[in-house]
């Protein structure tokens, strides 16, 4: 997993409520196992219906941030969403709230989700479709910046640590071996000790 710690880049809106995984990543795309590969079908279904859909307008062509409504992420648990959204070059997501299995695979997959209150999603909203929004996400002072102000937010610990590190799962628990080495040695030395006083 990439490490991330801060990023300023250009934001893509979408104000739209409750997007969930299949508009995300259609389920006739989910033809591989690799993380690979499903950028190019981010969003396809309404990218074909509307040619006006933000991510057809070159106006916001290298956009890294997604500034997206309410319960973003709801539906069907397919990780497959996190992988398409992370392939099309998008590092974070902003939003008034995520639905609670996404949210999780995000974290998991090094895409960073950040919670702002409804009015200041609604005012940046405004502000990207009305010019290009550049906003600055530092994950490492839980902050978001734009040239006027800096809004606040609060990210769980553990995967914080874990997205700025690099650190998947599997890494975090790689990275205690030493610590959990020791708690074996030890459990063994106790062990051994409860055997001598038993056969004493």
């Amino acid at each position: 997993m990439e490490q991330f710690k801060s990023l300023t880049a250009k934001v893509l809106p979408l104000p739209i409520k409750d997007i969930d995984t299949d508009m995300i990543i259609p389920a006739q795309f989910l033809t591989s196992v690799s993380r690979e590969g499903y950028g190019e079908n981010l969003f396809r279904r309404l990218r074909d219906q509307d040619p006006q859909f933000p991510l057809n307008m070159p106006k916001y062509k290298d956009a890294s941030i997604m500034l997206t409504d309410s319960n973003f992420g709801c539906g069907s648990s397919r990780e497959h969403a996190v992988w398409a959204i992370l392939d099309a070059g998008f590092k974070v997501v902003i939003s008034k709230s995520f639905a609670d299995i996404f949210y999780s695979n995000s974290a998991k997959n090094g895409l960073v989700l950040v919670t702002l209150p409804e009015e200041i999603v609604d005012d940046l909203l405004l502000e990207a479709k009305n010019k290009e929004l550049l906003l600055s996400v530092d994950l490492e002072n839980q902050q978001v910046q734009n040239e006027k102000q800096i809004y606040p937010f609060t990210y769980d610990a553990f995967r914080r640590h874990c997205i700025l590190n690099g650190l998947d799962d599997i890494d975090y628990i790689l990275s205690a071996k030493s610590e959990i080495a020791d708690f074996r040695t030890k459990q063994s030395s106790k062990q051994t000790v409860s055997t001598l006083v038993i056969n004493h």
